[in-house]
């Protein structure tokens, strides 16, 4: 029987174990020009026991940035520092894949360098609010993409692919989920284009494939993977029929020999199981537990064949050294949800490892 604590090979990498770390937004780059820090390499070389690292969401482009001290992957200052974080995780053992993440219409005006305004499918503003160094502020109505624009957000994750690369990742994660930009292009209510990007379900799931097709291109296959999240109404996000759109998607990039899909799962646990049988390669699975955060029972998801590796949030975040309290049922430190955004080392690289 499999188990989360067997290697496995990822894209011609080898794991030391099916245990992942889920990509989580910190919102900690501090440095210069959206740069990550010494404190942030810390953070993700601690956690270098996970079979994988996905990093937290990083903005392929200046515009693609939702949050307030997000990094980035699009200058050569954001290359350099991303380095350093690279060479901390792998000097500890470590697989670390970066998170090329577009927010879309998920930001605001305040978060974007001058002149710079929330792009989306179609001209359609998210119901809520988004955090900004002057506090919470309204989404507004996003700029509709034109047509060489789309093409340049394209252009803009491929080179984001290859500058990952060369600042030492492993791969990358395109994040396709939790209602950002592929996954508005994906929706019902935030894509209500008529021309070949939207309207069917072809046109609904172009971009998302002409994207990962774009960054595969740039650095191959096996280094990309691709975060999905049928359903999912985060970010006002609406899907009458995601088991078409998605299964339609998963068919159009199943001949690119991706590393993984990642899955982030729902409620609906039918859909889960048939986008599994449907995609051919390996399958990660970020399991649905709501309202509880993933726990150890997630890890009969592997042993039964639910899914390759089982992706943890929270609870890597709290325990550094997860993979080895897994394996000896704990214990776990307890998650501080006022210290998950923003601040210092304070709940971000003092949380404590096993002594024993």
């Amino acid at each position: 029987m499999t188990t989360a604590f067997d290697p496995i090979e990822l894209g011609g990498v080898r794991l030391a174990n099916r245990v992942v770390m889920a990509p989580m937004t910190r919102s900690r780059a501090y440095g210069p020009g959206a740069e990550p820090t010494e404190l942030m390499a810390t953070y993700y070389a601690q956690r270098a026991a996970a079979g994988l690292i996905v990093t937290e969401g990083i903005q392929p482009s200046p515009v693609g940035q939702g949050y307030p001290d997000t990094p980035g992957l699009h200058t050569p200052g954001q290359v350099r520092a991303w380095r350093t974080v690279t060479d901390a995780v792998h000097r500890a053992g470590g697989v670390i894949f970066a998170q090329l993440m577009h927010t879309g219409r998920i930001g605001h005006p305040s978060l974007l360098p001058e002149g710079l305004v929330p792009v989306g499918p179609s001209p359609v503003a998210a119901q809520g609010r988004v955090y900004t160094h002057q506090g919470p502020r309204e989404f507004v109505t996003p700029k509709e993409l034109g047509e060489a624009e789309i093409r340049q957000t394209i252009a803009d994750f491929a080179t984001a692919g290859r500058n990952a690369v060369e600042a030492g990742f492993d791969g990358v994660e395109i994040h396709g989920a939790n209602g950002y930009l592929l996954h508005q292009f994906l929706a019902d209510n935030t894509n209500h284009r008529t021309d070949a990007w939207g309207g069917s379900v072809e046109g609904r799931i172009r971009f998302a494939a002409e994207v990962v097709t774009a960054v595969t291109e740039a650095i191959g296959g096996r280094r990309v993977g691709l975060r999905i999240s049928p359903g999912n109404p985060f970010n006002d996000i609406t899907e009458n029929n995601p088991g078409e759109i998605y299964e339609a998607l998963l068919n159009r990039l199943a001949g690119l020999d991706l590393a993984y899909l990642h899955l982030m799962e729902g409620p609906d646990a039918e859909l889960t199981a048939r986008l599994r049988k449907a995609w051919p390669g390996t399958f990660v699975l970020n399991p649905f537990t709501h309202p509880d955060i993933t726990g150890p029972d997630a890890l009969k998801l592997i042993e039964d064949g639910s899914a390759d590796l089982v992706a943890y949030g929270a609870l890597f975040l709290a325990n550094p050294d997860l993979p080895r309290r897994l394996a000896g049922g704990g214990p776990f430190n307890t998650p501080d949800q006022s210290t998950f955004y923003g601040g210092d080392h304070r709940g971000y690289t003092d949380y404590p490892t096993l002594t024993v």
